[in-house]
């Protein structure tokens, strides 16, 4: 099934840890949260680590530098070398590299990991727009990011140079809940400018190049808690997704997903990763998994049966997609998914 045409979540008979040959993790929301690992995801990278599957790590959070992210990781019990972390600023030093001539001058608004990025393009990073850059870009510098680092960007955008951004993800989460994003300062920077930024993270092309040159996969399975970020962006990228719910993505949100956002498959957490995916079945408008049924009826989803809860969700997913079509569901869940307890 093509993925402009998903109305349900597909099945997979065998454990996706041996149906795909590379996982394209999500970090933050999906491996850990406010820096300590989400509950099930350090034993459940292990045994798919330990049966062949290739790990890699693809973040839209430029702060931190692959090496730091390594040890991060590693230090968590996911032992993880620099080379199979991906970020966005890696994806938007490639960007501002493809324009601007060896040496350029490059103002940076943001942390470590972007300066690194830039200088492994062969660019240099500046911290004034009186320091003759020729470009801004911007990333995540986190939370004790001073305000006088936007006003620095906006002098220069000001100027007449070209804006880059690393992602333009509005929250992020952390260990006390969500938190703003990148794409919260990116706006702030936007109003002050007026100017739009080029944006090389997840979902557009640039990080799904910065990727595939980076992992070499054949079949990769994207994970990640996002649909705007991660799903989207296997979805451009034309491949296979799997959302934990352990992030910012709800149930709620999962049923009102347009074509784009909607995932191939849906489990708790990263245990998902060890199964198969149960198959979602379709009898006229009715959908069903496991020992659930769902469809549509007047302005709401209607939910019957009983079983585990994410059989539930899925066929609820079968029935929201399908009524939808190419568009965004509408109807009613409440009730339903009250029921599952989501």
């Amino acid at each position: 099934m093509s993925r402009a045409s998903r109305t349900r979540p597909s099945g997979s008979s065998t454990a996706l840890s041996e149906a795909y040959d590379t996982a394209l993790l999500d970090l933050d929301g999906v491996v850990y949260a406010g820096g300590q690992a989400i509950e099930h995801a350090v034993d459940a990278l292990g045994t798919a680590r330990g049966g062949g599957m290739h790990l890699a790590y693809v973040t839209n959070n430029a702060l931190r530098t692959p090496a730091a992210v390594a040890e991060h990781l590693t230090e968590l019990g996911v032992p993880t070398e620099p080379a199979d972390v991906i970020t966005s600023a890696q994806a938007v030093a490639r960007l501002v590299a493809d324009q601007l001539p060896p040496g350029a001058r490059v103002l940076v608004i943001g942390g470590e990991g972007l300066r690194v990025a830039l200088r492994e393009r062969g660019l240099e990073p500046v911290e004034s727009a009186d320091d003759d850059p020729v470009a801004v870009v911007q990333g995540y510098g986190g939370p004790d990011m001073a305000w006088g680092r936007f006003a620095e960007a906006a002098y220069a955008i000001n100027r007449g140079l070209p804006w880059f951004a690393s992602n333009t993800d509005l929250t992020i989460p952390s260990a006390r809940g969500i938190a703003p994003g990148n794409g919260a300062a990116v706006e702030v920077v936007r109003i002050a400018t007026g100017a739009e930024p080029q944006v090389a993270g997840k979902p557009l092309p640039p990080m799904h190049r910065e990727t595939v040159l980076r992992t070499g996969a054949e079949r990769p399975l994207v994970i990640g808690d996002r649909l705007d970020t991660d799903i989207e962006g296997a979805f451009n990228g034309g491949v296979d997704s799997l959302l934990v719910l352990t992030g910012v993505a709800d149930a709620a949100q999962l049923l009102a997903a347009g074509p784009e956002h909607r995932p191939t498959y849906v489990d708790a957490d990263l245990r998902g990763l060890l199964t198969g995916q149960p198959e979602v079945t379709r009898t006229g408008e009715t959908h069903a998994c496991g020992g659930w049924t769902a469809s549509a009826a007047g302005e709401a989803l209607v939910l019957e049966g009983d079983g585990d809860a994410l059989d539930g969700l899925r066929a609820l997913c079968g029935a929201a997609w399908s009524h939808a079509g190419d568009g965004s569901c509408g109807l009613d869940a409440g009730k339903a998914l009250a029921r599952l307890g989501l």
